[in-house]
């Protein structure tokens, strides 16, 4: 059998396929990034207008490649999606977009079918790099159906002007839950409640000095959990002070020791938040369980008159249509194995960490597991040498 027709392809072009990619342009080993999107970072494309990283441009830049000078500490929604694009056509990289990944088999004697629509592209190695916000969470509420209001996922939450002068409901107590409840308050909802079930660890987005929290988050992490979270909760405090009576208790499980246990980041936000918190312009109300005809319908049996309903619930990598069927998936649809170890021999998964990070996915982490595995694919490519003779 011939060999497999390309080196490497990448499953997906969002941060992490992309710094697996320039690593690997790095080695002079070539690589095709797929991507179901048109354009490269097409789930930085879709989120809400006022996004922002919840990590400092030091920390979230693509591999060797730095954000323009003027960028500010923390990059846009639009200032990623420029970087990703300057250096998505370097040399090397082969980029086919819009071309969505239907599943990755198994060929013999060895390496890796792409199914496409189009086809299965052969490679010796495939990178999946599809991140965690690939699949938007909606729960199932009872009553939902029924409801004649808009349901809608945080996913599809774009800018607050569909929902001025409208009653709005945003559940989960996340970075992007309290930052879109936050975005509607000022740009002219009627009303926001924010529906909460767990306490959240809250933490300033910024330090002292106006430095980014990563900055101490990083080596904290690596300290004994409970003394990370006893300094996080003596720099919650200082920032923000008691939040009990607002409906924020500070969680009796402190913030890395979350991380650790459910991987599981804090809700990293800027002051203003809060302050709308404080001053009730945002309520935070019991957790939603279901819909009665038009009222939303909180644990504590309050009924809310909620014109809309955003679901800030997370998401899942939705793994299983691609990978489920060769057994390197956990119970809970997470790669096994990961990072610069292959889940088996030329299958990698970049992006998708056993290994919780208290401030999410960064470009020192991508670069480190970018460049090992691209290292240990350009070494695996290099001719032995019992072959040179």
């Amino acid at each position: 059998m011939n060999e497999p027709e390309n080196q490497v392809v990448i499953v997906g072009a969002g941060l992490a396929g992309l710094a697996a990619a320039l690593c690997l342009s790095d080695l002079s080993v070539k690589s095709v990034v797929l991507d179901r999107g048109e354009q490269v970072g097409a789930s930085w494309r879709s989120r809400y207008d006022r996004l922002r990283l919840n990590t400092g441009k030091r920390y979230s830049h693509l591999p060797k490649r730095r954000y323009p000078k003027g960028t500010p500490l923390f990059p846009t929604r639009d200032q990623v999606v420029a970087h990703l694009e300057e250096h998505s056509g370097e040399r090397g990289i082969e980029l086919r977009l819009g071309t969505p990944v239907e599943r990755i088999v198994r060929r013999k004697p060895s390496g890796w079918g792409v199914v496409t629509p189009d086809g299965i592209i052969g490679t010796a190695h495939v990178v999946v790099a599809t991140g965690y916000a690939n699949t938007p969470v909606l729960p199932d509420w009872p009553g939902a159906p029924a409801f004649s209001g808009e349901v809608l996922h945080s996913s599809a939450y774009r800018n607050p002007t569909p929902y001025a002068g409208k009653r709005v409901l945003v559940v989960g107590a996340g970075s992007s839950g309290m930052e879109i409840a936050h975005d509607l308050v000022t740009r002219g909802a009627a009303k926001v409640w924010l529906s909460v079930r767990t306490p959240p660890n809250v933490m300033p987005r910024c330090g002292p000095a106006g430095r980014s929290n990563d900055v101490v988050s990083r080596p904290l992490f690596h300290a004994p959990p409970r003394l990370a979270d006893a300094i996080s909760r003596r720099a919650r405090t200082s920032a923000f002070g008691d939040l009990s009576e607002f409906g924020l208790p500070i969680p009796e499980e402190g913030p890395f020791s979350r991380a650790h246990r459910l991987q599981v980041a804090p809700s990293l936000v800027d002051h203003e938040v809060i302050d709308a918190v404080r001053d009730g312009s945002i309520e935070v109300v019991a957790p939603l369980t279901s819909f009665d005809d038009d009222a939303a319908v909180l644990t504590d049996r309050t009924r809310l008159d909620a014109d809309v309903v955003i679901a800030a619930t997370g998401y899942r990598c939705g793994l299983e249509p691609l990978v489920g069927h060769l057994g390197v998936l956990s119970d809970a649809g997470m790669p096994t194995v990961g990072g610069d170890v292959p889940a088996e021999p030329g299958l990698w998964f970049l992006g998708l960490w056993s290994r919780p990070s208290l401030i999410g996915y960064t470009s020192k982490q991508a670069e480190r597991m970018a460049a090992r595995i691209a290292r240990a694919i350009a070494e695996a490519n290099r001719p032995k040498k019992n072959e040179l003779f």
